[in-house]
């Protein structure tokens, strides 16, 4: 039943949208008139850089600020077990899921946010890292949207309609020697959209990735060495991003004017890439 908004009707599940870019996007298509899970890991997530206090409570400020929907959602989306048990609360309020978002992710090792600089690991590069960070910086970026795109496609692929969209990165679109696991996860995210866009392509069902460049969030501003320059919001595309602009592509692709689009990997990044992805 639609309301007038183009997403009315849709149930949408945004991983990682506790704080940051997954907030602003969860509120995007919140606005459009789609019920949506708004996730963290934790029930107490938000606080991680001062941007909400509970899971409950961000949901509920979604809801008010884009007068729509929402249901606050936690756990581990790089276990199996607890993936399932997120979309089966989200399936049990609202009997299923057409839009993925497979946002969660971050260059975060395995001692999480809270430490060093906001959770990067340190070393960061191809030889030293610790193994730990290693298998953690794949697993909540690789391995979470894996998991999450194999419980929902399913579903998808039965009704012969939806959407799933996931989250890379510039990064993950050239080599470096600061960041690399990281980018070695989103390159891989990269290829795993491109291959699940080819399986459901006879299904109707398109899959894209957006990959951000440098977007201003309270933990961009923290973990990086930031360019005053680049601060600016306007009158020029050498600057950093605004996570409203990235939700911007999140909800074209979510919406009716996607239906054609699949196995697309589209930068968001003032075209500080020119290249082929």
């Amino acid at each position: 039943m639609s309301d007038g908004r183009p997403l009315a009707g849709k149930v949408a599940w945004v991983t990682g949208s506790s704080r940051g870019l997954g907030r602003v996007t969860a509120a995007r298509l919140c606005a459009l008139g789609a019920r949506v899970a708004v996730h963290g890991t934790r029930f107490d997530s938000p606080r991680s850089f001062n941007e909400g206090d509970t899971m409950e409570q961000v949901a509920r400020d979604v809801a008010a600020k884009a007068n729509g929907e929402t249901l606050g959602v936690w756990g581990d989306v790089t276990d199996e077990g607890q993936v399932r048990r997120l979309a089966e609360k989200i399936r049990a309020e609202w009997g299923r899921i057409d839009i993925l978002v497979t946002n969660a992710g971050g260059d975060i090792g395995a001692g999480g946010t809270g430490v060093g600089r906001g959770g990067r690991p340190s070393p960061d590069d191809a030889v030293g890292i610790p193994l730990a960070d290693v298998k953690a910086v794949l697993d909540r970026n690789l391995l979470s949207t894996i998991l999450c795109c194999r419980e929902a496609a399913p579903e998808m692929m039965a009704r012969k309609s939806g959407r799933i969209i996931t989250v890379g990165s510039i990064a993950g679109c050239f080599g470096r020697d600061d960041g690399v696991i990281y980018s070695v996860a989103k390159a891989g995210v990269h290829e795993y959209t491109r291959c699940l866009a080819v399986q459901l392509r006879p299904y109707d069902v398109p899959v894209n990735c957006v990959a951000p460049g440098g977007t201003v969030t309270e933990r961009f501003l923290v973990i990086h060495e930031i360019e005053p320059d680049k601060l600016v919001q306007e009158g020029t595309l050498l600057r950093y991003g605004r996570p409203h602009e990235v939700a911007s592509m999140v909800a074209f692709l979510a919406g009716e004017e996607g239906r054609f689009i699949s196995g697309q990997v589209i930068r968001v990044d003032g075209g500080s890439q020119c290249w082929p992805a």
